[in-house]
């Protein structure tokens, strides 16, 4: 989730960030996996879309997730916190609010009475029981539809129910904002988007290239109803997400994204950007797995290498092993009761590369790697990734620990330069600029009469209010730490 997330929020793919690793810092009580705990720090040109709406005039709320893994800055939202949304803003001040609906994360599907004395499983189950009370149970076990890569259990087929009830009983929450929308006459003037930060939470799907991991529900609702009730079948990446928001709010488009905008803000497709020949995806180093892989998708085939095919695909992971399905994966592995499709995953070499026809095999079971009638189409996709890599600056290939020392020297974290403030007389008005000497870094400033905790992004030179007195300014470069506060008095003329 954290290395989509960082690619969602910026439109850049997440190895150009340095945020590819899952995780760059421990969360949960786990650590992050990595040389050391650290913060991603992406080029200085790139700002997550918030950020950038902001400089806009748009009020931008988030609730409540960030995990971006280049650190929280300050700059990036006008308020972050449980419960937050649109309702801060000034009147009539148009808003973007994020909004993360968790219940249908993996750690849901656990059971709420946990067979073990696990600390995190019992925190979790307790968790469970109070966020999923009054869930009602609407798929029967025995009616789910098991992948051919998931063993056809009881715990399985109950896990995979469990899933579906928490999806039924997550959308009433999308109702209720929806009717808080409603409720604000705004409803009708609000393009909501509904999506995840990755597929389905059971095993060989959430850490995986496989569709089952990449594919993401994406829903958009258009005051108008604009194609409401139809399916789109292009190809969309999460790093479109930004370009197409930063599109509908008249934002100039940044040249570092990789995505594109892929729907116009009445429905339609941009006439000036062509539609997507690929999607391309990765993944890195999951906690304490080591691991690299690329995958590129056209409307048909996928085709993925794998970089240290000499790792299982399934091996322990303290997170993943607590839920019961992979409990179930390893107990029949241990039997030899797997098909050969299943305990493949547990086992080593893995192919260096794979295709499949996603028509013909949407599970991805069949490789077709190396079948002569494909050679032209494998060797098509295996060049588009290439290109794609190099286009990234893939900052996968260096190990980790080199990466961090090439941002953060000595492996400590870098400070942000405090920003200098500086005050100008043009006519009737006094005009603020500020300044850091931190290439990259975002500014904020606030009057002494602001709410507290809040902060002014800073964009371009300002007109002081009249009266103000003082000023109070702060800088922080993505995966930096921020500057400390700098306080200016201001002269009355």
């Amino acid at each position: 989730c954290a290395p989509s997330r960082a690619a969602l929020i910026t439109g850049v793919h997440q190895q150009t960030l340095g945020a590819q690793h899952m995780r760059t810092r421990g969360a949960m009580g786990l650590s992050g996996g990595g040389p050391i705990e650290y913060d991603a720090v992406p080029p200085p040109s790139v700002k997550a879309f918030p950020e950038l709406m902001r400089a806009e005039g748009y009020y931008v709320s988030n609730d409540f997730k960030t995990d971006y893994q280049f650190g929280e800055p300050f700059t990036v939202w006008d308020v972050s916190a449980e419960g937050a949304d649109w309702r801060g803003r000034d009147e009539g001040q148009p808003f973007f609010a994020m909004i993360t609906l968790l219940k249908t994360h993996e750690s849901y599907i656990w059971p709420q009475t946990p067979q073990t004395d696990n600390r995190m499983a019992q925190l979790v189950a307790a968790r469970n029981r109070r966020d999923l009370a009054g869930k009602a149970q609407l798929v029967a076990p025995e009616n789910v539809e098991v992948p051919p890569y998931l063993p056809d259990t009881p715990v399985v087929r109950a896990d995979i129910a469990r899933h579906y009830d928490n999806i039924a009983f997550q959308e009433k929450a999308l109702a209720d904002i929806l009717g808080k929308l409603r409720e604000d006459g705004v409803l009708d003037e609000t393009i909501v988007i509904v999506t995840s930060d990755h597929g389905d939470g059971l095993p060989r799907m959430k850490r995986s290239v496989y569709d089952s991991g990449l594919r993401t529900p994406l829903m958009v609702r258009f005051p108008d109803g604009a194609g409401a009730g139809t399916v789109d079948d292009r190809l969309v990446s999460f790093v479109d997400l930004a370009p197409t928001l930063l599109s509908w709010a008249g934002a100039d488009l940044p040249d570092y994204h990789h995505g594109r905008p892929f729907v116009t803000a009445e429905g339609g497709e941009p006439d000036s950007v062509a539609p997507r020949d690929f999607v391309f995806a990765a993944a890195d180093r999951h906690d304490t797995l080591q691991d690299r892989y690329r995958a590129v998708r056209d409307s048909r085939y996928k085709y993925i290498r794998n970089y240290q095919p000499d790792h299982a695909f399934f091996r322990p992971l303290a997170f993943r092993d607590l839920q019961p399905t992979m409990q179930e994966l390893w107990r029949l592995y241990r039997e030899d009761a797997l098909t050969p499709t299943q305990a493949s995953y547990f086992t080593a070499p893995r192919p260096a590369e794979e295709l499949y026809d996603t028509q013909a095999d949407p599970h991805e079971i069949d490789n077709l790697a190396g079948d002569s009638a494909l050679a032209e189409t494998q060797a098509r996709l295996s060049g588009a990734l290439d290109a794609w890599i190099e286009e990234t600056g893939d900052l996968g290939a260096l190990p980790e620990a080199e990466m961090i020392a090439r941002v953060w020297p000595n492996m400590e974290q870098p400070v942000t330069a405090p920003p200098s403030i500086t005050v100008e007389t043009h006519g009737a008005g006094r005009m603020l600029s500020l300044a850091s000497a931190t290439p990259g870094a975002s500014i904020g400033y606030r009057f002494p009469d602001d709410p507290a905790g809040r902060w002014r992004l800073y964009a371009a030179r300002v007109q002081l209010p009249e009266g103000a007195l003082a000023i109070e300014a702060k800088a922080v470069r993505y995966g930096y730490a921020e500057s400390d506060v700098v306080t200016e008095r201001i002269n009355a003329e």
